[in-house]
């Protein structure tokens, strides 16, 4: 087979591999591929891997070729907004594939759930936090920075709840007027 190759994958090529990879991967025969391959003690990611590679193969890339691409696209196409969202969407969604088959059905469902829970409870931490004056939301981030810190960066630790907040928002201390 011969195999296109030049310096770089274009920007149509990239587009094709990361909806295709979506495409495939939400397919219950390739997940069943990836979980039988993690119940065979193998990298989920070696079977995503190889499954972009069947993509470039199948686009007429050298899968190889490809491969090495992806970890170059940062630098190539850092000022195309709308693909590097997509190249971070393609990451993400090889990372979904890798968990679910790495948890099954079951922990991958509650996790998800979890997920989405944190992510409205981080919605509308910041819908409360737009009431408070610019230094009060620094203060507020700041705080969350620190919990995130002490907690090894888990998710669950960006998250204040109102209590939380309005209790820093009351212990900055403001500039008292000091007569000489």
């Amino acid at each position: 087979m011969e195999y296109q190759n030049s310096g770089m994958l274009s920007r149509d090529q990239l587009l094709y591999l990361f909806d295709r990879f979506a495409f495939l991967t939400s397919h219950p025969e390739v997940k069943k591929r990836i979980a039988d391959a993690v119940n065979d003690k193998q990298e989920a990611v070696a079977v995503t891997t190889a499954i972009q590679g069947e993509i470039f193969s199948e686009m007429g890339v050298d899968p190889q070729f490809g491969l090495a691409c992806l970890g170059k696209v940062n630098m190539t196409y850092e000022n195309d907004r709308e693909l590097m969202a997509q190249f971070y969407g393609f990451l993400a969604k090889e990372e979904i594939a890798c968990d679910e088959a790495e948890l099954g059905a079951e922990k991958f469902a509650e996790r998800m759930e979890m997920q989405q829970y944190l992510h409205e409870q981080q919605l509308e931490m910041l819908k409360h936090m737009r009431n408070f004056h610019l230094d009060d939301q620094s203060a507020i981030l700041e705080k969350i920075h620190q919990q995130m810190e002490e907690a090894n960066f888990e998710s669950e630790a960006s998250v204040l709840s109102v209590e939380q907040i309005q209790d820093i928002v009351r212990r900055r201390v403001s500039p008292v007027f000091q007569p000489r």
